[in-house]
């Protein structure tokens, strides 16, 4: 199953006009800079060869092959370090072509341990292609970022202070998780981004061997897929964008985006589950979504003993919940854990349904302690399996997040908009709305980002690329698809996906059969057609 894997932080579709105003005020943009007009020699890196082996790790498939790529820390000075990037292929079980490339979203979601756990989703690529992926910098075994246990502590703590109406303290808090995040970080974390992911990404297709990238991007993948077409478009092959994101929207514009979607999956999911008798919210839809509300609230108010002398309360709730509807197929598991915990007060189910991955920026409870190790060591090489930090998943999408964005609303603007957006957030969704809004906040005492995705990404002279969007996705609404369908222009063709769950391919068999139509033998769909529902309960 492929969505526990395809993580991006925001989904769904903006909320009415009542927060406008907030949002041009949190969204307003920076000046471009321009590029240099000489390039630095990197040869060195463009001629390099990848060598193959096993990969390390317990449970890894036997063949998997793991292998690395150098590539420059800082593209604008080469001579002044280097890192290296972790890649993994399945190898072609005919004659090759070449590779396709895979990034499995996030931002901050490991490629290999991804590809490792469900390689076999990918074996009809392997037809055709070497199918390849890669920790992107920052990422797992590549110089992974931490934010380290003070920085753990520092991030549970939001939610209380934006419970008390009191942004400043919250803000005092997101400054000291900056501040842990590059401590713990080392010289990685101002390299990070998708600008500088995506130039590793040419990096490795010259490695491979291959004159143009052949690419399938989930998610947030197709963020970087897009980045690539517009920096490097003589060498995009076939690319595949599946789950599209977004290149244009503020953080705060994002976090609506993400509670509306996911209340309309959750609206539907709780329409499914009314349907069976043995739903644990009854048979009546609107009288379900009301208890879903108050069950939040109850936990909220009175948390329930979990694991290890852990609590689960609501926003814990809302976060499992969050990470089953990435997939229709986990709604089962959704209804059986609520029915446990409703009837027994058992949050057990809950709790594994949440370990499926980053719903949003989220770092580990206390008591799960970050390694603390440095980010790659003073070489930049890579990290082995086991001493990648626990936190690298949320710290990874934290500092790519916030590398992308221009946008840094000072303290007075959060705080005098802080009101307004609380009641935007909650008019988005009474379950998601509290859940997001501290995506507000994020990038608060971070660097300025780069305005190179929501400026210069658009209008791409490359090849025909497919973009794939689903109309019941909890994290990139289908609309999101459209929007970077124009942006990029002419070579965008467009599968309308009429399902449910985050992203198409491995839960549509329609969807799946035409990206690897595509992939495989050039065979585009027409623009505008679509994949119909598959199955009910």
């Amino acid at each position: 199953m492929l969505s526990t894997h395809r993580h991006c932080a925001v989904a769904g579709a903006v909320v009415a006009a009542a927060s406008t105003a907030a949002l041009t005020l949190l969204g307003a943009g920076l000046p471009s800079v321009a590029p240099a007009a000489d390039e630095p020699d990197l040869s060195r890196f463009y001629e390099q060869k990848i060598t193959w082996a096993a990969c390390k790790g317990d449970g890894m498939p036997k063949d998997l092959q793991c292998g690395k790529v150098t590539v420059p820390l800082d593209y604008a000075r080469p001579g002044a370090g280097t890192l290296d990037v972790a890649l993994a292929r399945y190898r072609a079980t005919g004659k090759s072509r070449g590779s396709v490339l895979l990034n499995f979203g996030g931002p901050g979601a490991a490629g290999i341990s991804a590809l490792a756990g469900d390689g076999k989703d990918f074996m009809g690529l392997t037809n055709g292609y070497d199918v390849v992926t890669f920790d992107p910098r920052g990422v797992g075994q590549s110089s992974p970022v931490s934010c380290g246990e003070g920085g753990a502590e520092a991030f549970a703590k939001l939610d209380a202070s934006l419970d008390d109406g009191e942004p400043q303290a919250a803000l005092k808090q997101v400054q000291k998780v900056a501040d842990e995040c590059a401590k713990h970080s080392g010289p990685v974390l101002p390299h990070i981004g998708t600008i500088n992911a995506s130039r590793d990404m040419d990096v490795i297709r010259a490695a491979l061997g291959d004159k143009k990238l052949n690419y399938l991007g989930f998610s947030y993948g197709t963020r970087l897929g897009a980045v690539y077409a517009a920096q490097f478009p003589e060498k995009v092959g076939r690319m595949a964008l599946d789950g599209v994101d977004t290149l244009t929207e503020s953080l705060a514009e994002q976090g609506l985006v993400s509670a509306e979607g996911q209340q309309a999956a959750l609206d539907s999911f709780i329409t499914w589950c009314v349907k069976d008798v043995a739903c644990p919210f009854g048979q009546d839809p609107r009288s379900a979504r009301q208890q879903v509300v108050q069950l939040v609230q109850s936990l909220d108010q009175d948390p329930v003993p979990a694991d290890f002398g852990q609590q689960l309360s609501g926003q814990d709730l809302v976060g499992a919940i969050g990470q089953a509807l990435y997939s229709k197929q986990l709604w089962p598991s959704l209804e059986g854990a609520l029915a446990n915990l409703v009837q027994n007060g058992d949050a057990s189910g809950v709790l594994r349904l949440s370990s499926g991955g980053t719903a949003r920026p989220e770092l580990p409870r206390t008591g799960d302690r970050p390694s603390g190790r440095p980010s790659g060591g003073p070489s930049g090489g890579l990290v082995d399996p086991g001493d990648v930090p626990v936190d690298n998943p949320p710290a990874a999408l934290m500092a790519i997040t916030c590398a992308d964005t221009p946008d840094r609303p000072t303290a007075e603007q959060i705080t005098q908009d802080m009101d307004k957006l609380r009641a935007a957030y909650e008019e988005a969704s009474p379950v998601f709305g509290r859940y997001r809004l501290t995506e507000v906040l994020i990038c608060y005492g971070r660097p300025k980002g780069t305005d190179f995705i929501r400026d210069e990404v658009r209008a791409v002279d490359t090849p025909k690329m497919l973009l794939v969007g689903t109309r019941g996705d909890p994290a990139t609404p289908y609309r999101w698809t459209m929007e970077t369908a124009k942006r990029l222009g002419g070579s965008a063709v467009v599968l309308d996906n009429k399902g449910e769950g985050h992203t198409g391919y491995g839960s549509s068999r329609c969807a799946s059969q035409k990206i690897d139509a595509f992939l495989l033998y050039g065979s585009l769909p027409p623009n505008g057609s679509s994949c119909g529902p598959e199955g009910d309960r």
